[in-house]
């Protein structure tokens, strides 16, 4: 299954982590290798941001 990376938007099949925000609970967040690597940020819905 394709999944899109919360911070770049790259689709990927393998390589990423999936988890759900640290705030909420609610919002699924992909991390593609690339942007784990780099420390790239992302934001939930919820507003929360991480690295």
């Amino acid at each position: 299954m394709v999944k899109k990376c919360s911070s770049c938007g790259k689709e990927t099949l393998f390589g990423y982590s999936e988890f759900k925000c640290p705030s909420c609970g609610k919002e699924k967040i992909i991390r593609c290798e690339s942007c784990k690597a780099l420390v790239t940020n992302y934001i939930c819905s919820c507003g929360f941001q991480g690295p």
